[in-house]
């Protein structure tokens, strides 16, 4: 696919795997795609060979694809450098152009800054207007993370670099003045203080008079409207709440609830459109199934197909199994008997892999955005290992969440099921902290948000299947998040859960990109 200066180029920083590039770059009207990606900038390493190998998809037109990227996805034998040199080799002008446009750097290191205006400045030399996208790391504002902090005696916010992350994406505003600007970040940024001001309040004012606020030789004075994607009216009018936009009702099949800003330059006077909801709510059984079923593995144990069938079938003589000790639950039994008999009678399903050849992969959700027949199987499809006790956990909970459509607390464990530490035992006789320790994707409602911790354990992402007795896989998680089945998440299985669970949804980005499509063309930037 040859470089077309008549598309409106799109900056992706603190890109991350390229969850917001891809919803713009697929996004399409009348049959054209108005957005083309002209850089993305990520600091990690695995994030970057993700978006290496998806720039380099994009350098063809849907049906002309090379044979050479698919088997690039199956050949997980040979290592990433070895299949990423076969591309370069086989294709060095599309390969020349993937190393323009995706960049291995890190937004405010003194090392790198050069580096990347060098980069801006050459992707937009040819071009009159342009889009900004990404959303600085969020750790230091998440609920979570400030968490953590509180817990560290020697942490001091106005020393935590990551709270002004958003400056590196000012600057950029600031002296390149694009047309338009998305900027993403965790909800618990409404609520982040320091110095007895919100943050998100002194983030707006800054956002709206860029130039101002970094007062540097090289910026400009230019202005910006801010508004919300869910509620009509500028920034002055809203409160900090309008600016969350909960997913589940746009259909994205978790509830994944996070702030997003629009930011127009104040010369282009158009009131943008508001993403559009959607009558029903897509649950996790929808793009769940059709994945291949595969079994957990055992973490502390040599593992086997027959070793982890043995373990399970040990259940059957544990006392929990046959009279779960709590009020109310005179179903559960009947189901953890049925379920144990079906994982007698089901074929040995494997453990999955960084590639499945399999033929019979299939979605009940926007087929045509999700599956692709040329990969012949299914990608970055490997299960976790698990401790003993964590399987008959799982495998409880999975049970109880089919019978009661709800995931149990840690007081709807039986006693000795419960893990053998003060927080979990306190849990179970009503305390608030750890509550949902172990908790289930119901197969019938939206996932939960799916976050960068499932990559430090499985327990917030049991499967809904108590036969599988398991946590998601990479796949899974980035069916949830509505990554294309074609989509490879490059780097060890850590890595790819974390990039995963840091992305923007594509299809809510496409979304995005028809609002911000919608005001350019009304401008006149776009025929």
């Amino acid at each position: 696919m040859s470089e077309d200066i008549t598309k409106i180029p799109v900056i992706d920083l603190f890109a991350g795997p390229g969850g917001l590039g891809e919803g713009f770059s697929a996004y399409a009207c009348s049959g054209e795609q108005p957005f083309r990606i002209k850089l993305s900038i990520e600091k990690d390493p695995a994030a970057y060979r993700t978006l290496w190998l998806r720039s380099f998809f994009r350098k063809f037109y849907r049906d002309q694809v090379p044979d050479a990227y698919y088997n690039y996805l199956r050949q997980v034998d040979i290592s990433e450098d070895e299949r990423r040199n076969e591309l370069f080799n086989q294709y060095p002008e599309q390969a020349e152009q993937v190393e323009r446009e995706a960049l291995l750097a890190e937004l405010g290191k003194d090392d790198d800054r050069n580096k990347i205006h060098k980069c801006i400045q050459d992707a937009l030399a040819v071009y009159d207007e342009w889009v900004l996208i990404g959303g600085p790391p969020c750790q230091a504002y998440s609920i979570a993370g400030r968490s953590r902090n509180r817990g560290n005696a020697n942490y001091q916010a106005e020393k935590d670099d990551r709270q002004f992350l958003y400056k590196e994406y000012l600057q950029i505003i600031a002296e390149y003045q694009p047309a338009i600007f998305v900027m993403e970040n965790v909800k618990g940024l409404l609520s982040a203080t320091l110095k007895n001001q919100y943050i998100f309040e002194r983030m707006c004012e800054d956002l709206r008079k860029p130039g101002k606020a970094l007062k540097g030789a090289a910026c400009k004075l230019s202005e910006y409207k801010l508004y919300s994607l869910v509620t009509p009216g500028e920034i002055s009018n809203l409160n900090l709440s309008d600016f969350v936009v909960p997913m589940e009702k746009f259909g994205i099949p978790q509830t994944r609830h996070r702030v997003i800003i629009l930011g127009i330059r104040d010369n282009i006077n158009i009131l943008p459109k508001m993403l559009e909801e959607q009558s029903r709510v897509v649950n996790a059984r929808k793009v769940l199934d059709g994945l291949p079923e595969v079994r957990s593995g055992l973490s502390r144990e040599e593992d086997s197909n027959d070793a982890w069938r043995n373990y399970l079938y040990k259940m059957a003589e544990c006392s929990w199994f046959a009279s779960p000790r709590t009020k109310g639950k005179e179903k559960i039994p009947e189901r953890l008997d049925t379920a144990l008999k079906e994982i007698r009678h089901s074929v040995d399903r494997g453990r999955g892999g960084e590639f499945m050849s399999r033929d019979d992969i299939n979605i009940n959700y926007k087929r045509k955005w999700f599956l692709d027949p040329r990969i012949e199987g299914v990608c970055n499809h490997t299960t976790r290992g698990h401790i003993v006790e964590d399987l008959y956990r799982y495998f409880y909970a999975a049970c109880f969440a089919e019978v009661k459509d709800l995931s149990p607390k840690l007081k709807d464990f039986p006693d000795d099921l419960l893990p053998d530490h003060k927080n979990a035992k306190r849990a179970a006789n009503g305390s608030p902290l750890f509550v949902d320790r172990f908790r289930v994707q119901l197969s019938d409602n939206p996932a939960t948000t799916v976050t960068s911790h499932i990559s430090k354990d499985g327990h917030y992402y049991i499967h809904y299947d108590p036969t599988q007795c398991r946590s998601l896989t990479v796949r899974e998680a980035a069916r949830l998040q509505t990554f294309p089945d074609n989509y490879f998440f490059c780097g060890p299985r850590t890595s790819q859960y974390v990039q995963v669970g840091n992305a923007v949804p594509p299809l809510l980005a496409r979304q995005i990109a028809d609002i911000v499509h919608d005001v350019l063309k009304r401008k006149g930037v776009i025929p």
